[in-house]
């Protein structure tokens, strides 16, 4: 039996500190309506989230036009980097793909957070298994995740991915046996 996750990075948000109710910018809404129609004929009969704004915002027009609620999990949000804002924020997330043990005080290892996202998803793979499930979340946890189930998801896939972005995983029991994008910019 298999089921199939959408994984759906948020789109794109207008910048606060107060990271769980950071809203998605007028673009990141025009974006949102896009991820609604790409999945709104996908068959998708779960949808789960982050508890961040931007996240649930992302799959709330997935949410109106399916008539499912958003079931939000904890464990989805994403990875903390620092318990403060970082001087150069690019030198420290490659510092952490650098050296998966490695964290900023007060944030999460490569391996913390990769734990977490991963028994988030093995739960909503054992929960809703045969499913089709949408999830919006964030680009680093779920690059993380992606690349716990495989390397080639490294820091140069995260690098690349879009804001929002869609990749459609499909497992068998808890094992990945294919993965493919659903998002283009075109």
């Amino acid at each position: 039996m298999h089921t199939t996750i959408y994984f759906v990075r948020h789109a794109h948000s207008t910048y606060s500190a107060d990271e769980r109710n950071r809203p998605l910018s007028d673009h990141g809404q025009q974006d949102a309506q896009r991820v609604t129609a790409l999945l709104q004929n996908e068959n998708i009969n779960i949808l789960l989230a982050s508890p961040y704004k931007r996240a649930i915002q992302t799959i709330e027009g997935l949410s109106d036009q399916l008539g499912i609620p958003i079931t939000i999990v904890e464990d989805f949000k994403e990875r903390k980097l620092a318990e403060n804002p970082v001087d150069n924020f690019d030198a420290a997330i490659a510092r952490v793909w650098e050296d998966y043990s490695f964290s900023w005080e007060g944030g999460e290892s490569n391996f913390v957070a990769q734990r977490r996202g991963i028994q988030a998803l093995n739960q909503v793979l054992q929960q809703y298994e045969g499913q089709r499930v949408a999830i919006g979340t964030h680009g680093n946890i779920m690059a993380l995740i992606m690349n716990r189930l495989d390397p080639r998801y490294d820091f140069l896939f995260w690098k690349k991915m879009d804001i929002p972005d869609i990749y459609k995983l499909t497992f068998t029991g808890l094992k990945l046996t294919d993965a493919a994008r659903v998002w283009s910019r075109s």
